[in-house]
C-alpha cells in the first residue's frame, strides 16, 4: 500500500488512531546522538510509522533512509515504548503512538541524501546539549540511551 496512514485518514478524518512506529538511534564515535529537524517543525529521532505489512525492523531501515539518508543495520532492539504516548498534529490528527527504538549503525548513504520533504537538517548532539525534543516518546528513548551509556550497557 502506497501510504497506509493517508488512506485511513481519508476515511476517518482526525479521529484518534493507534499507530505503530520505529525510531532509530545513531551514535557517533564521541557518543553524540543524531537528531533530525523535521519539515513539520521540531526536533526528534529519525523514524516513522509502519506501512501495512511491514515489521518494525523493515520500517526502521526504510525510515532511516528517508529521514537521514543513511543505510543502516540494526545493532540492538532497545525496547517498546507504549506508555500512553498521545500526540496531536498541527493538522488536527490525533494518535496514540506505540514505537520500538533501535540502536542502528550506518553502513552506507549520507546525511546529505535525506528526503527534503521529511528533513530540514540532521545534527549530532551531545546528550548535555540537546535541542528541545518535540515528542515525549522520543525524549524518553533518548534519556534511556543516555542512561544505558552511563551504565556501560551500550558500546
Amino acid at each position: 500500500m502506497a501510504d497506509y496512514i493517508q488512506d485511513i485518514r481519508a476515511k476517518v478524518g482526525h479521529m484518534p488512531l493507534i499507530l505503530n512506529a520505529a525510531a532509530g538511534i545513531v551514535l557517533n564515535a564521541q557518543n553524540e546522538i543524531l537528531i533530525q529537524e523535521r519539515t513539520g517543525g521540531g526536533w526528534g529521532l529519525p523514524g516513522g510509522y509502519l506501512e501495512f505489512g511491514e515489521s518494525y525492523e523493515e520500517a526502521i531501515i526504510r525510515e532511516m533512509k528517508e529521514d537521514s539518508g543513511l543505510d543502516v543495520e540494526i545493532i540492538r532492539d532497545l525496547g517498546l515504548y507504549d506508555d500512553h504516548y498521545y500526540m496531536s498534529y498541527a493538522n488536527g490528527d490525533k494518535v496514540m503512538n506505540i514505537a520500538k527504538a533501535f540502536l542502528v549503525r550506518p553502513i552506507g548513504g549520507a546525511l546529505s541524501e535525506a528526503a527534503k520533504n521529511e528533513t530540514v537538517q540532521l545534527k549530532y548532539f551531545k546528550f548535555s546539549q540537546l535541542p528541545p525534543i518535540i515528542f515525549k516518546q522520543n525524549e524518553d528513548m533518548i534519556m534511556d540511551v543516555k542512561e544505558m551509556l552511563a551504565n556501560g550497557e551500550l558500546k
